[in-house]
């Protein structure tokens, strides 16, 4: 009888973790492009004290270092100050086949009074309905996290968008022409919120 009752536990042991649901579903990976816009000799959108690559490079920079979680895989088309083509852009963008692509950009107008973020997506794409609901979803956690006023969604003919195989959306952060737009800019606590509002929206992605 004594023999008997390990064998029992152990029946019982087995019985139970066959009804343990494994955990592997909720470790899915998701795998972003961060597309920091120009870079080298391409230097965007200037001001006096600043430039379009340099912002969108340091908010880059944030995200790389500012991203802990292991399920989020972030992959850069540039990680310094270097020219990259349009070209050589989509086509590391394609190899990859990310869940998402976000472009980071700066705006400029002539008219110093113009400001806010605005959100692009193809004119035409194989995933533009999946882009279109993602870039809603990502201006919304960007209201909710008081940045500059974003535009409603935008649609564009910009070569990173067209050609992405996948979801993707180019965002510019604001107006390097607007005075206030270019304080939060260059401001190294509201690049922080910028890089930590991206890795928020794209960890709930899964």
């Amino acid at each position: 009888m004594k023999k008997a009752i390990p064998f029992f536990l152990a029946c019982a042991t087995f019985v139970s973790l066959a009804f343990v649901k494994p955990s592997v579903e909720n470790n899915k990976q998701i795998h972003v492009v961060i597309d920091a816009g120009h870079g080298g000799s391409d230097f965007g959108a200037r001001s006096i004290t600043s430039s379009e690559k340099q912002i969108v490079e340091q908010v880059t920079q944030k995200i790389k270092f500012l991203n802990k979680n292991e399920n989020v895989i972030i992959h850069f088309t540039r990680n310094d100050d270097q020219f990259v083509s349009l070209s050589n852009r989509a086509d590391f963008i394609n190899q990859i086949k990310p869940n998402l692509v976000i472009s980071l950009h700066v705006n400029q107008s002539r008219n110093e009074s113009k400001s806010g973020m605005e959100f692009y997506v193809a004119n035409e794409s194989l995933v533009n309905d999946e882009s279109i609901e993602i870039a809603n979803k990502l201006r919304t956690k960007f209201l909710q996290n008081d940045a500059v006023a974003p535009s409603e969604i935008k649609k564009a003919p910009f070569f990173i968008l067209k050609k992405s195989v996948a979801p993707a959306v180019l965002i510019e952060l604001g107006y390097l022409s607007n005075s206030s737009n270019r304080a939060y800019l260059t401001d190294d606590k509201q690049q922080d919120q910028i890089a930590t509002t991206i890795l928020s929206f794209v960890a709930d992605l899964k």
